[in-house]
């Protein structure tokens, strides 16, 4: 199929391709990105990244698109909704006897599956152009590029975010060297006044509006980061066990999400796992469950060390003491972490 060169008839028919493939929102853009390169250089800059070594690594990739898709001049990004239905977030969050796992981690891993996705739209749209599909999988700043295609605006807590579905969306998309028309409207920023996300952030990440300090960041210590995490954050962290949504559970504009896509449904479970449960978990048991799911990227030892500290932030209990006792991992983390938990159990109990 090719692209109709009309832009009204052509973006009528990318909407009705979208919608066969599972997209709520859907823009074409050009390349410019000055605003935001300057944007993420002064992020490098504070050193704001932490360990993800590779934003840095990346940047020359970012800033020159033509290195990452050759005779790139459009970019075709998509935003699919995933927030589940299931039990209301802060009781979970609230229960400390239970693990929080962030809610994009529940399903199945969105990479893969939307870069095939986006494949399929493309391939039908664009015959004979080439292109190039991503999903948080190429050195390509898709928030940007996703206020710039009109999918919504970067909030303060430095995601997309849409009047109509909040932030609850991963994005998706493709560069393409077709001359695609480009979405002409945008969305008004509509974060006005409001310091929601800031003011909740746990470790207080979000250090000014669109500034996440990584390195203070909960979901960047459960998820990326492989080095024990700094004992200033574990109480903190509660009992968030993989990611934290509450910068994104606060802000007002989520009141209008609907809930997303089916295939991104909690599996297992776990939107109110309890600690018990998950720390039971056989290795072979962890890799059988969490095949195919986002969760599986922290791999059972980090997850199991995540674990630990949330054990540590549980009620005192003689049991936990015992079980905590019983672990023989020689993992520097997960060791470390286990030791801090028992010191904190064996001070509640002693009580």
């Amino acid at each position: 199929m090719q692209f109709n060169s009309d832009p009204q008839d052509f973006h009528r028919q990318l909407s009705e391709l979208a919608t066969q493939i599972g997209a709520r929102r859907i823009g074409v853009c050009s390349l410019d990105q000055d605003e935001a390169l300057a944007h993420l250089d002064r992020w490098l800059a504070q050193e704001f990244m932490g360990e993800m070594q590779w934003m840095q690594r990346g940047r020359a990739l970012r800033a020159d698109l033509s290195q990452v898709h050759p005779g790139a001049q459009r970019i075709v990004i998509a935003a699919f909704d995933y927030r589940p239905a299931g039990p209301d977030e802060w009781e979970v969050i609230q229960d400390p006897d239970a693990a929080f796992i962030s809610r994009y981690a529940l399903g199945r891993d969105y990479h893969k599956t939307l870069r095939k996705r986006m494949k399929t739209l493309a391939s039908h749209l664009l015959e004979p152009h080439q292109f190039r599909v991503f999903s948080d999988s190429a050195p390509v700043l898709e928030k940007h590029f996703a206020e710039q295609a009109g999918l919504g605006w970067i909030g303060k807590h430095t995601l997309i975010l849409s009047k109509n579905q909040g932030s609850w969306c991963f994005l998706a998309g493709f560069l393409t060297d077709a001359d695609l028309p480009v979405t002409q409207a945008q969305e008004t920023p509509r974060c006005g006044s409001c310091t929601a996300c800031i003011d909740i952030c746990p470790t207080k990440a979000i250090v000014a509006p669109y500034q996440l300090d990584a390195r203070r960041c909960i979901s960047y210590h459960t998820i990326e980061m492989d080095e024990p995490i700094p004992t200033e954050f574990r109480e903190a962290m509660g009992n968030r066990v993989f990611g934290c949504d509450d910068c994104q559970l606060v802000c007002p504009w989520n009141r209008y999400a609907d809930i997303g896509d089916q295939e991104f449904s909690p599996r297992h479970g776990w939107e109110h796992a309890s600690l018990e449960e998950l720390w039971a978990l056989e290795e072979a048991d962890f890799e059988r469950l969490t095949a195919g799911m986002a969760i599986r990227r922290a791999g059972y030892t980090k997850f199991r060390s995540n674990l630990a500290i949330a054990i540590g932030n549980a009620p005192g209990s003689s049991d936990w003491i015992e079980r905590l006792k019983a672990e023989t991992s020689d993992d520097a983390r997960l060791s470390d972490h286990v030791r801090w938990a028992l010191d904190q159990q064996r001070r509640k109990c002693s009580r």
